[in-house]
């Protein structure tokens, strides 16, 4: 039986038994930049954006990328070129739209907690619209607007208390979480949007969590949406778009997510069963544009045998792939050079960071020596854009490979950055 092709085929695979992602090989890349290093497939983000496409054809419908998932400059500028909108949740992440060339109508702003200096900076730069996240904030922003004489765009985040089948970090949709409108206090909410001069209604919005690999939460959440848009416009305020969110999941191992283009065929099925075929629809993917496009190369520091446990020492660590740290997330870990079929010894592949929490990938089975290369899978999402420099490590470079080519899209950070804007005080 042949072995389930790894996340991120076809563009990442073995090639004369050599890693490859499309035609480099990544352990030239290595040499080249040295490790950690980020390496990410323009083909495998574009590929995974089309099958959204596929899915709207003929629909009107934005695609705003979630950037939150990953924020590299070059990243966001592959996807402005495409087509894509960008849903942000902060204002560093609006300025690093507009310095990757997007353009700002397209932008919706997402979070919690906005800041009267946000939604200024917002206003003045254009966005499309703002996604309320509370009651609160709309007296906010309604104020904001006014004093700059502009309305703001606003849809409100419904919370639709619906299961995601999720992480409990990662979740969303549920009435313990912090985002959103409770459902029964969003009609309410709708009348005093609409009632304030600084605020134009322009749609409705949910999102019910992340990494999600079934479609029934998908549907139970439209079905509730489109109940809450029926009783809106009973009440005469117009719901111009539908924004349906993100959150579909990827192959970490063995997940077996909906390709998004079936996905959206079920539900745009229901879409149009309900009367709601024709409206303007908004979703915010991230995750399943980006995650299976990236890896992360280290090299083996030491093996480190143990009683109870054997560990596989890496020089990536905990600041560089957070999500098993996070999460005891699983990412897939491989060699980069295929070895003859043989003893393996299972081991905790670990980094550097003085933390017990600082691991990698737990009881994997693997035949490596001091000065192997590994690649760690499915690192294009949450591992660059949640990294730090914990321990004062400097934050590895990124490589975007565009097939034989492949172009540094981010330097290999030093130490004097890390500390460059601190400030020693007068010797005494």
């Amino acid at each position: 039986m042949n072995p389930s092709p790894m996340p991120g085929h076809p563009q990442l695979h073995y090639a004369r038994g050599q890693l490859q992602l499309e035609g480099v090989r990544l352990a030239d890349l290595a040499t080249q930049h040295g490790t950690p290093l980020y390496v990410y497939s323009r083909a495998a983000m574009l590929q995974a954006l089309a099958a959204y496409q596929r899915g709207f054809a003929g629909r009107k419908a934005r695609i705003c990328y979630a950037m939150k998932a990953n924020s590299s400059l070059a990243i966001l500028q592959l996807f402005a070129q495409a087509g894509c909108g960008f849903d942000i949740v902060s204002a560093g992440e609006l300025e690093r739209v507009l310095a990757a060339g997007g353009d700002p109508s397209t932008v919706v702003f997402s979070g919690v907690g906005k800041t009267r200096g946000e939604m200024q900076q917002a206003l003045k730069a254009g966005i499309g619209c703002f996604n309320v996240e509370s009651e609160a904030e709309l007296e906010v922003l309604s104020s904001v607007a006014q004093a700059l004489g502009v309305r703001a765009p606003v849809s409100i985040r419904v919370n639709p208390n619906v299961d995601a089948k999720t992480h409990p970090y990662i979740s969303t949709g549920l009435k313990g979480n912090k985002f959103g409108i409770a459902h029964e206090r969003v009609l309410a909410t709708y009348r005093r949007a609409a009632s304030l001069p600084g605020l134009h209604v322009k749609g409705i919005d949910c999102h019910i969590g992340s990494q999600i690999t079934e479609a029934t939460p998908y549907l139970d959440a439209m079905d509730r949406v489109i109940d809450l848009v029926q009783t809106i416009e009973a009440a005469g305020i117009v719901i111009e778009h539908i924004d349906f969110g993100g959150g579909l999941g990827i192959d970490y191992q063995g997940d077996t997510p909906p390709a998004a283009d079936a996905l959206w065929a079920q539900l745009l099925a229901r879409l149009d069963a309900r009367g709601y075929g024709e409206r303007m629809l908004m979703i915010e993917p991230g995750r399943s544009l980006v995650g299976n496009a990236g890896v992360c190369l280290t090299e083996v520091l030491y093996l480190k045998p143990g009683e109870q446990k054997n560990f596989c020492i890496v020089d990536a660590a905990m600041n560089d792939l957070p999500r098993p740290m996070m999460y005891e997330a699983f990412h897939g870990i491989v060699p980069l050079t295929e070895k003859p079929a043989g003893e393996t010894q299972v081991y905790d592949v670990v980094g550097p960071i003085c933390e017990s929490g600082d691991w990698l990938g737990r009881d994997r089975a693997l035949a490596v020596q001091p000065g192997d290369l590994l690649a760690v899978l499915s690192a294009g999402a949450y591992c660059s854009a949640m990294g730090s420099t914990y321990n004062t490590r400097a934050r590895p470079a990124e490589v975007l490979v565009d097939g034989s080519a492949a172009h540094l899209i981010r330097e290999r950070e030093s130490v004097s950055d890390i500390f460059r804007s601190e400030r020693l005080v007068p010797a005494r």
